[in-house]
């Protein structure tokens, strides 16, 4: 897994019924298990946290202040740029993500130390986890949902397609707009092109420059007072020369003495450097403030002709500006201009240019005609490959004779309505189930149970993981409704899901917990909290009862030790 990266460690402290915890992630098949209201769902409620999910000031624990969760995540090389782009540092190859969330609702989010947005976890999350909770098999029945599996599946095919298709419905978008700002303008082209070429001509004569009227105000408040500068600069001149009471005077006459005396003592030495440093940097000063009071020199003619600069200026910006402060009011004026022989243009061509737009609007969707269909196709091969795939690994999950279908809507291409081209493309995707041959197809929505939607889920990832970047699957009882020999089947299955990545799952079934490389018990204590001691690793015989416990429901039956050890067998 050195392509991917992993969670290494997580770290919580007053959230829900948990005090304070840490837990070692190895790479591999985890499971968290433990008695219900253990609080596992709150250790992946930490992770939501971490991952920039919502915060909710309920998830602290009564009687604390603020709740922190922490995770440690070891980063693959090739993500780095897109961590560092995010403003997270990556240092020895990990990253530490810490939010915390007060019991008045703040909260504070940080990479490495490094106070970032809560957004920006939002973002790296992408590259670090899945979470698949029980509401994760309602979104796959959405469309959109089963779009993006798809496309995570396609890879860099249909990514290229994709990102073809966008830029190339950007240029129609944009072309289309331009020709419908350009018809809206020839209806007044007469009054535009007036007041465009009175523009134009005003900025030409006046030749208006960026930060030019800021330096103007600071010449006339300059200009406008020589002779209080002079005053000023004179007297503080005087008050460093003076030979009587001068700061140059006093302070000369003060580092002469320590200079003599620091011979006798040596712990006058760092005083007498200080002394030193201060008379230099005051001569300097004076030497400074010398060659300012020369420079100081009245200039009525500068001043009257900034004054008139100034006013232009103004008379321009009241005349074709608006209300923002004047520095950005000059901005923007010069932007304008700097199109202004362009838009000029375009009036004067009027009909002629409007109908060079349209021939040219023509052309540009002839290729967003062919970049669709070639998205679409992109999309039909993949959907052929990942529906194949899917119905093996499912018919793996007891379900012998169930298939998957993915079927691509697309418009008829030599009739495409315009609303058909959305963002994503013109495809509508629909997964669909077959109970067994000849059945009828039933959309993956209507078609599966509980039980059923959760192996296909999990079937899907198997499959897509083997190409997806993301490091870490984490399943919160991602099991529901499944029993049995089925319940064997998604244990193994998320034991193969391991071998591309890791995959972390909370689970009440021993079935699966069996299949495990790592696995953490949560205990609680009387009082109903979970401190550092009750969220322990488990291995060999005490795996082997917390199993049995899963089995039997009660500790020491035989039986189920039996039973466990059986399962435990399994993964050999």
């Amino acid at each position: 897994m050195s392509d991917r990266s992993f969670l290494e460690e997580i770290t919580i402290r007053s959230i829900g019924v948990i005090d304070n915890a840490s837990l070692e992630i190895s790479p591999g098949l985890t499971v968290l298990t433990g008695e219900t209201g253990a609080g596992k769902t709150m250790i992946l409620s930490a992770l939501n946290l971490i991952l920039g999910g919502k915060s909710d000031s309920a998830l602290v624990r009564i009687g604390s202040e603020r709740l922190v969760a922490s995770g440690r995540f070891r980063v693959a090389n090739n993500l780095a740029s897109n961590f560092e782009d995010s403003g997270a540092i990556i240092e020895d190859g990990q990253v530490i993500i810490t939010r915390s969330v007060t019991s008045d609702g703040k909260s504070k989010a940080s990479a490495n130390g490094i106070a970032v947005p809560v957004s920006v976890l939002t973002a790296l999350s992408e590259h670090l986890v899945e979470v698949h909770a029980q509401a994760a098999n309602i979104k796959i029945g959405k469309s959109s949902r089963q779009r993006e599996l798809l496309d995570r599946f396609g890879g860099q095919e249909i990514e290229v397609a994709l990102t073809h298709y966008k830029s190339s419905l950007e240029t129609y978008q944009e072309l289309k707009s331009r020709i419908a700002a350009f018809k809206k303008s020839i209806d007044a082209k007469d009054s535009a092109l007036a007041s465009l070429r009175e523009f134009a001509a005003a900025m030409k004569k006046l030749n208006l420059v960026a930060g030019e009227y800021a330096e103007i105000e600071i010449e006339i408040a300059r200009l406008s007072s020589v002779e209080e500068l002079r005053i000023a600069s004179q007297q503080a001149h005087e008050a460093l020369v003076d030979e009587q009471t001068g700061a140059l005077t006093t302070l000369g006459f003060a580092r002469r003495t320590i200079e003599y005396a620091r011979s006798k003592d040596p712990s006058l030495e760092a005083i007498f450097s200080v002394l030193s440093e201060s008379f230099y940097l005051l001569e300097d000063a004076n030497t400074t403030l010398s060659s300012y009071v020369e420079s100081l020199e009245a200039d009525p003619v500068r001043l009257d002709f900034l004054e008139a600069r100034k006013s232009e200026i103004n008379i321009l910006i009241k005349k074709f500006g608006g209300s923002q402060s004047h520095e950005d009011e000059v901005n923007e004026l010069l932007r304008q201009y700097a199109v202004s022989t362009e838009s000029i243009a375009d009036l004067e061509g009027g009909d002629e240019k409007l109908a060079v737009l349209e021939k040219e609007l023509v052309n540009v969707k002839k290729v967003l005609l062919m970049s669709a269909r070639a998205l679409t196709d992109s999309r039909v091969n993949a959907a052929t490959s990942l529906g194949a795939k899917v119905t093996t690994e499912i018919q793996q999950l007891s379900m012998p004779h169930t298939a998957m279908n993915i079927h691509i809507n697309s418009p008829d291409y030599t009739a495409v309505k315009e609303s058909d081209f959305t963002a994503t493309g013109c495809d509508e995707i629909v997964m669909q189930l077959s109970a067994h041959k000849g059945a009828p197809l039933v959309s993956l929505a209507k078609g599966a149970s509980g039980g059923e939607m959760s192996r296909v889920m999990l079937a899907l990832e198997v499959v897509i993981a083997a190409t997806h970047p993301v490091g870490t699957y984490v399943f919160d009882e991602v099991d529901a409704g499944v029993g049995g020999k089925a319940a064997i089947e998604v244990g193994r299955r998320l034991h193969a899901l391991s071998r591309h990545a890791q995959v972390i799952v909370v689970t009440h079934l021993p079935q699966v917990a069996a299949w495990a490389d790592s696995h953490f018990v949560v205990n609680k204590n009387s009082d109903g909290s979970v401190s550092q001691s009750d969220v322990r690793a488990v291995d060999g015989d005490e795996r082997l009862t917390e199993i049995a416990r899963m089995l039997a429901g009660l500790e020491g039956s035989q039986s189920a030790k039996e039973h466990a050890a059986e399962l435990l067998s399994l993964k050999r």
